[in-house]
């Protein structure tokens, strides 16, 4: 990977930390819109949110124009590509981990599929709690906290 698209993909996922600048990605997968709808979802003000698409529109993930009066934000496809790509292989490691894991919990439904030699058990015939003692009533209780010495403790106000 060269250095440059280093510093692009570091300065998309920069961006992609804040939650904010998610929530605005994630309304401009909707389709473009003016700045002034993107405001209105978020308690903060107008020149905070301008900060964040400033920050999304260095990292290349959206792109800005100007119609007329407007200023309409939309999707820069090219460097979200830049993180999917960077992301893909990771993903095809987790897909694989979540197929053996469907395997293995689809197998431990199937009681035929237990391992060899494995004893099988019917529901409920697994270990038991030991029978309380006769005549103990006695419920277990963690120990008690020593006291505070009163040379400790805090004088009421």
């Amino acid at each position: 990977m060269s250095q440059a698209s280093h510093d692009a993909l570091s300065a998309a996922f920069a961006a992609l930390a804040d939650p904010t600048r998610r929530a605005i990605l994630a309304r401009l997968a909707l389709g473009e819109s003016p700045v002034g709808e993107l405001v209105k979802p978020f308690p903060i003000s107008a020149p905070a949110i301008s900060r964040h698409l400033r920050v999304l529109e260095k990292a290349r993930l959206i792109e800005r124009k100007v119609d007329a009066q407007w200023r309409i934000c939309k999707l820069h496809p090219p460097g979200l590509r830049l993180a999917v790509d960077w992301l893909a292989p990771y993903r095809a490691f987790w897909d694989d981990s979540l197929d053996r894991l469907v395997e293995v919990l689809e197998q431990n439904d199937n009681p035929t599929a237990l391992a060899p030699g494995r004893p099988r058990r019917s529901p409920g015939t697994g270990p038991q709690a030991p029978a309380p003692s006769p005549g103990s009533n006695r419920i277990s209780r963690a120990p008690r906290a020593r006291p505070i010495p009163p040379n400790r403790r805090r004088k009421p106000s």
